[in-house]
């Protein structure tokens, strides 16, 4: 519906006064009129003295005061929920991040454990919900860290905000049109093995663990080991079938890294987890593999990587960071601004967000390299 002139130009002022000053062709296209008939308007205000015209830009008068912006809506009284597996190692900073985040805005963050028992992440948030939660940070159980076919359509039924955290939906999903902060591990992967191309190893195995940072591990292993021309090694025996105990993972992975060493198709490896690699290097050690000399080695997670007796060099993912980040996100969907901000977002505005945080490398000496400093 076309506004009167008087309409128009009440608009004109609401805004400019608010803002203080505008460029015609924004304001144009902000109120949906043509540049003409802008023009036309604010010539008339500007004559009136109401508004002044300079350099194609329309600015609040001198001397005239403009109301101060209303102060950001407070995080005071809002409750965040968060479905996690744990709260003990990888999680336990993920947590940390959150929950420092959302106490700093003034709101109040409360957890919900799902142990990775089915059924029990959707129960877990339909709890939080009950009990005031205003929105969700979500780590769902899925064994691969995105959704099966059917699974994961719980995340999409809570009317509040909810952003998954270390968790992602193929596309097509209806989770996939939910907000998500994650590591990218595949790109923690492919750094690694770009390390140790540039020490000259050009025959790397991956060891991982089942858990759902493996599938993304090994896609980055894979896109590495292709670009950068290196020589494929034979698969570990866990990528065809999975552990049935620690027992198992830890004996199978140990021949074969063993055997790889011994046949020469294999001078470096990837693995994880940190802890795994702690466990497993005595082992190696005790058959006879020296490490850095014979297998070069980098553990994936960097929790306990620097206190084994051979330092870990080590990929980190950033997971204070990723708690954080995703806590901020949900806030902002919540219409809480940041710290400093001096305008908070409309609750629930803005295009949905899928945002990736690089882990970091951390060189220490199983490597090779940190060895072979001065």
């Amino acid at each position: 519906m076309r506004l009167h002139v008087d309409q128009r130009h009440e608009r004109v002022l609401e805004l400019v006064r608010e803002r203080g000053s505008l460029r015609v062709a924004e304001l144009a296209e902000e109120l949906g009129m043509s540049a003409v008939t802008l023009r036309r308007d604010v010539e008339a205000l500007a004559a009136q003295g109401l508004v002044e015209r300079l350099h194609g830009a329309v600015v609040w008068p001198a001397g005239q005061s403009r109301p101060a912006p209303a102060p950001a809506p407070s995080a005071e009284g809002l409750v965040v929920g968060m479905v996690v597996p744990t709260t003990e190692y990888y999680y336990a900073d993920v947590v940390r991040g959150a929950r420092e985040t959302v106490e700093a805005a003034g709101a109040r963050l409360t957890i919900g454990l799902s142990h990775y028992l089915p059924d029990e992440d959707a129960a877990q948030a339909r709890r939080l919900l009950s009990t005031g939660a205003d929105g969700l940070l979500l780590t769902p159980s899925w064994e691969r860290g995105c959704p099966e076919r059917g699974e994961g359509l719980w995340t999409v039924e809570p009317k509040t905000p909810v952003v998954l955290v270390e968790r992602s939906a193929p596309l097509g999903h209806p989770a996939a049109r939910l907000d998500r902060v994650r590591s990218d591990h595949a790109h923690g992967a492919a750094e690694a093995v770009a390390h140790l191309a540039g020490l000259g190893h050009r025959a790397i195995a991956l060891a991982v663990q089942d858990s759902p940072t493996a599938p993304r591990l090994r896609v980055g292993y894979r896109a590495a080991v292709e670009a950068l021309g290196l020589t494929p090694v034979p698969t570990s025996p866990l990528d065809e079938a999975p552990s049935r105990s620690e027992a198992d993972r830890f004996e199978r992975t140990l021949e074969y890294l063993c055997q790889g060493v011994a046949s020469g198709s294999v001078t470096a490896a990837i693995v994880h987890s940190d802890a795994d690699a702690i466990v497993l290097i005595p082992r190696l050690q005790a058959r006879g593999v020296r490490v850095p000399e014979d297998l070069a080695v980098i553990a994936y997670d960097d929790e306990v990587a620097s206190l084994a007796d051979l330092p870990l060099t080590a990929v980190a993912p950033d997971k204070y960071a990723v708690g954080a980040a995703a806590a901020r996100l949900l806030l902002s969907r919540l219409g809480v601004a940041e710290p400093g901000a001096s305008d908070a977002p409309a609750p629930g505005a803005g295009a949905r967000r899928h945002l990736d945080i690089l882990p970091t490398l951390r060189v220490r000496v199983s490597c090779g390299a940190a060895a072979a400093a001065p």
